[in-house]
């Protein structure tokens, strides 16, 4: 009877344990968006390594009033990596090893996280596997943080289906519920949120517009400069200034830039540039998404730009591209 009660007890054991390894949770990642936690020897991250490290995680964000890195980095050695600093979200190992290698790892010591690890047999065969593989490090990081911010809008999310125009056009985005409608026409939509962090405080907002135009045969013969007559009749249009005569523009001193893009497995542009208000002062960046739709012979354009004067912009045009890679036609 006694070792038929051990048997039973050590199976119950074993069970337990079974389940307590499969329901682990683990911690929360600490970091915000577009910040990167470099794990590398003090020596290297002073010598060339870290001068290639800084050129390509360094570059400027297109489009801002001010300069801005695509990352905020810090550093640290791999004997200062501990249970205090394995919760970042974003890390990246840049070490020497035993062999060449490139590999990516998510949720490991917390999450959300991402980890790329880049190791190479000597330092100079290092800076050559960063130069080979530094286009796929940024957009690695990047992806992980816009798949982070959507994860995390999608659970505050409103029902898009309350809005006018995105039911007239047929598409679908993640929306936070912080933002306002301005203007909801059935053929335009402007949503706006007021930022509630640093000294823009109740000045500074986020705002989204989206609308479509129809696909003509010009638009591929000169797309940087379609867009944006798009937008400046747009922005005539719908987006006044504080006084009769004024209105949003692009910005005639800074010439936007267009690279193609993918939203919703489609063919897209994504074009960033600074807004003005005509015969006014007010100005900031706009990211802009333009979708060719050829199944239904038109354009979708999402927009979002930011105005929030005298601190960075960085963290809230990222969020709005975040909303914009959200989207998709039903």
């Amino acid at each position: 009877m006694k070792k038929g009660l051990t048997i039973v007890a050590l199976l119950l054991f074993l069970t337990s344990c079974k389940d307590a390894k499969e329901t682990f949770v683990l911690s929360s990642s600490v970091g915000k968006s577009n910040h990167l936690l470099v794990v590398t020897e003090a020596k290297d991250w002073s010598g060339k390594i870290g001068d290639n490290l800084r050129d390509f995680l360094g570059e400027l964000v297109v489009g801002l009033p001010q300069p801005e890195t695509m990352f905020s980095v810090t550093q640290i050695a791999p004997k200062g990596f501990g249970s205090m600093m394995n919760k970042y979200k974003n890390i990246l190992f840049v070490q020497v090893g035993d062999k060449e290698s490139f590999r990516v790892q998510n949720d490991f010591y917390a999450r959300p996280q991402t980890l790329v690890y880049v190791t190479a047999k000597d330092k100079e065969s290092l800076n050559a596997q960063l130069e080979k593989h530094k286009k796929e490090i940024v957009k690695i990081f990047r992806d992980s943080d816009i798949k982070d911010i959507q994860d995390r809008f999608y659970n505050k999310r409103v029902d898009d289906s309350k809005y006018k125009t995105l039911e007239k056009l047929g598409l679908s985005l993640i929306i936070p519920t912080d933002f306002r409608t301005v203007e909801d026409t059935g053929d335009f939509l402007w949503l706006r949120q007021y930022l509630m962090s640093g000294i823009a405080h109740g000045d500074g907002r986020s705002n989204i517009l989206v609308y479509s135009v129809p696909l003509t045969e010009e638009f591929d013969l000169d797309v940087n400069n379609n867009i944006i007559n798009n937008r400046n009749i747009i922005g005539e249009k719908h987006i006044p200034g504080s006084k009769e005569g004024m209105y949003m523009i692009t910005e005639a001193a800074f010439t936007p830039q267009t690279k193609e893009a993918v939203i919703d497995n489609k063919k897209a542009f994504e074009t960033r540039g600074k807004w003005e208000v005509k015969n006014d002062f007010m100005a900031g960046p706009f990211i802009n998404y333009t979708v060719v739709d050829e199944k239904n012979n038109r354009l979708i354009v999402f927009e979002g730009f930011t105005y929030a004067p005298s601190i960075d912009k960085r963290d809230f045009i990222f969020e709005l591209e975040a909303i914009g890679k959200s989207l998709k036609i039903k």
